[in-house]
């Protein structure tokens, strides 16, 4: 999976089928940190690599009822009347709090919304987390089985970027 961004700033965000990277061409550095350890985007990455079992991400899945968009959580307002939306509690939220209460480690992911349109493709992803913070990736225009190059997936930092490998970090703050 490759995502481009252009705004507000270029940013590349790879996933190679071993390694996920995110690179920022302004901070000169590339971050690397293997697939199977990169939780943060476990949940949108095995939702739009192929048909993921929601059962094994999510503890609980409900469908969102219509008159939760009245709720003055706009996340709970689907984009188009049409479309679908799930709420799902991640299985790594054990304590199912709002916000950080004793005992819970304060960076879980506290809840995914997904959203589907009536061809079931994915609409848009919302990723709420700790202290409220919410993270939305939207979803349009879907093209599938593209013949694209091999080397698009592949990600060789240019000269003089700087690699911090996710897992050295991990360890010396540990």
């Amino acid at each position: 999976m490759r995502w481009e961004y252009e705004w507000p700033e270029r940013k590349l965000f790879l996933v190679d089928g071993t390694n996920v990277w995110f690179y920022v061409p302004a901070d000169r550095t590339a971050s690397r940190a293997k697939m199977k350890e990169s939780s943060d985007w476990r949940t949108p990455l095995a939702l739009l690599i192929g048909k993921p079992d929601l059962s094994r991400l999510c503890r609980t899945i409900e469908v969102v009822a219509p008159a939760a968009a009245d709720s003055g959580r706009p996340s709970l307002r689907p984009s188009a009347p049409e479309d679908t939306l799930l709420r799902c509690t991640p299985r790594n939220n054990s304590s199912g709090a709002d916000s950080g209460e004793a005992g819970d480690s304060g960076d879980a992911l506290r809840e995914v919304l997904l959203e589907t349109d009536p061809q079931a493709h994915l609409v848009r992803v919302v990723l709420r987390e700790a202290g409220n913070v919410e993270t939305e990736f939207r979803f349009g225009n879907w093209e599938e089985n593209i013949p694209l190059p091999e080397a698009e997936f592949h990600f060789q930092p240019p000269s003089g970027v700087t690699i911090v490998d996710e897992a050295t970090l991990a360890g010396a703050i540990h």
